[in-house]
């Protein structure tokens, strides 16, 4: 039976925090990209994001008054809240036989958990993208990614863009800059990136990121990456992740858990284009 009489030391308890909060921060990959909303300490569960829409500017003739007023009405996307969360129970017996910094281990499990549930929450919305390249039973191309870029450009969706795939669809990506194992392409700033690093970098004005987080987003078993601005998806935060601990005198052991409430919600769906390529390496 668990009780309120906390038993960790202060220091233990310090790094367990630290740790979690550093692998928070250091391993969401899709959070950082999109726009984040910061409710905490507000009323309410519910975020309102106002969706603005787009005017257009007319022809004047010198001394004559505009007769028509442009309306202006928005709309708006609802982000509502919900906690999540993971328990830790850390047994006496195990902090007293460890040779490593135990505290430091569970924080980074636990920041590590609460950034994949983050990012792969995220990660869900790209298959409700209207805008769409690439096929399920076809690897991915450069002009794939040339045609997304080109699709948000044309939506007037606003800059910098991103772009965040699977790494076994960045994997095709890769393969076409290196050549294949044969001669690389002419660009060989990329090419040689990506032989040297396996690292893609920035290709039709997107910068590349890649996720284990992305899952298949049809039934062939594809991958859905997305070409994104910041505006497609909104993250909002109505508590940030908090670190406590419990003892647990009867099961000879220390609870630690994390959580927090958030929120996830696509945006401007024009803002953001799914990228579907085979899931096959």
């Amino acid at each position: 039976m668990a009780n309120t009489t906390a038993s960790m030391t202060s220091e233990l308890y310090a790094n367990v925090v630290q740790a979690a909060l550093f692998t928070l921060s250091e391993q969401t990959v899709i959070r950082p990209l999109i726009r984040n909303y910061d409710m905490t300490g507000t009323p309410g569960l519910t975020a309102q994001v106002p969706i603005y829409p787009a005017i257009s500017a007319a022809d004047l003739t010198d001394g004559t008054d505009i007769s028509s007023a442009t309306s202006f009405n928005t709309t708006s996307k609802t982000i509502t809240a919900a906690e999540r969360g993971v328990l830790v129970s850390l047994t006496d017996l195990a902090k007293e036989s460890a040779s490593e910094d135990v505290a430091a281990a569970i924080g980074r499990q636990i920041g590590d958990a609460m950034a994949k549930k983050v990012d792969t929450e995220l990660a869900a919305l790209f298959d409700g993208f209207s805008g769409s390249v690439g096929s399920a039973n076809d690897e991915l191309t450069i002009d794939d990614l040339f045609k997304a870029a080109a699709t948000l450009r044309n939506n007037q969706a606003p800059g910098p863009y991103v772009c965040v795939l699977h790494p076994f669809q960045a994997f095709q990506i890769k393969k076409l800059l290196a050549g294949n194992g044969n001669t690389p392409m002419n660009n060989h700033d990329l090419a040689n990136e990506a032989l040297r690093e396996g690292f893609v970098g920035r290709i039709a004005g997107m910068d590349i990121f890649e996720s284990t987080v992305i899952t298949g987003g049809d039934s062939a078993g594809a991958f859905t990456g997305a070409a994104m601005s910041q505006d497609a998806l909104g993250y909002m935060v109505k508590r940030a992740m908090r670190v406590e601990e419990q003892r647990d005198a009867s099961l000879r052991a220390t609870e630690i858990v994390g959580s927090m409430a958030y929120g996830v919600s696509e945006i401007f769906d024009g803002y953001g284009v799914k990228i579907i390529g085979d899931a096959q390496l």
